[in-house]
């Protein structure tokens, strides 16, 4: 599980109330200071190393390279050595999920539900792919990888379906507050006055909605992904190319709102 909605380690969900704007929400920064603060984020490089692994299981599930080449062998030894690399930097990740729960606020009961279930999910997920590590490093058995690794994908799979749950949630919330604000702005228009600093929170408001919209593509191409691990492959839009094509699709978003968030 790769997330989200960060959204830090981006958590899975990144629910701020949509009244919650930042008043400033871009500044100018120096490229170079920017890779840095970039890099030096858990999830920034570990977004880079989902994008190398994934463009590698393109090149392989795409049949461009013969089976016999060297380099479909290094490509595929390259893939398994940076999969369990990743899974390295999900140590006490899942410290952030239960902080995230202890920290939302709930507005019903159905929120106290879907972030149970989100959270918690992630939670367990990035709980166990410690342990996953583990094995696959040699320190535990490896007999118990392939049990771990379907409670692992369960827990992900029911995770994102939380997550995408709350974030459609979050979207109506911003939805009615743009359309308030559109009013507002009318209204203020039609009167004669100046209304620069609503124009400038629905500027902010369409951009958060954006990033909200972007974050639930993302989630529903890592649930896609714990779905082909839950059925070992088996299924529509299971095989190894569609897969492999929603990791891409998943990093490069993950990556644009780490990088937007740094």
């Amino acid at each position: 599980m790769d997330s989200k909605a960060s959204t830090t380690a981006t958590p899975l969900l990144n629910r701020e109330k949509p009244n919650n704007l930042p008043s400033n929400p871009k500044k100018e920064r120096d490229f170079l200071n920017h890779v840095e603060a970039y890099l030096a984020k858990r999830d920034g490089v570990d977004k880079l190393l989902k994008i190398s692994r994934y463009a590698t299981k393109i090149i392989l599930a795409s049949s461009a390279l013969p089976e016999t080449l060297t380099l479909t062998h290094r490509l595929k030894s390259f893939e398994s050595s940076v999969g369990v690399s990743r899974k390295a930097f999900r140590l006490g990740k899942f410290v952030q999920d239960v902080n995230g729960l202890r920290n939302s606020n709930f507005d019903s009961n159905e929120d106290l539900v879907l972030s149970l279930i989100a959270y918690g999910g992630e939670g367990l997920y990035f709980f166990v792919e410690q342990f996953i590590w583990l094995a696959k490093s040699g320190l535990i058995d490896s007999k118990h990888s392939r049990s771990l690794q379907k409670i692992s994908a369960w827990a992900e799979f029911i995770g994102y379906v939380g997550s995408i749950s709350l974030k459609f949630r979050d979207l109506n919330r911003i939805s009615e507050d743009e359309k308030c604000l559109k009013s507002s702005i009318e209204i203020a228009i039609t009167r004669g006055n100046k209304c620069q600093e609503e124009k400038e929170r629905l500027s902010i408001l369409c951009e958060k909605k954006l990033m909200k919209r972007l974050s639930v593509v993302q989630d529903a191409a890592d649930a896609l992904m714990a779905l082909a691990d839950i059925r070992d492959g088996d299924g529509p839009f299971l095989g190894p190319l569609s897969i492999s094509l929603a990791g891409m699709l998943s990093a490069l978003i993950s990556t644009h709102k780490n990088w937007v968030s740094c």
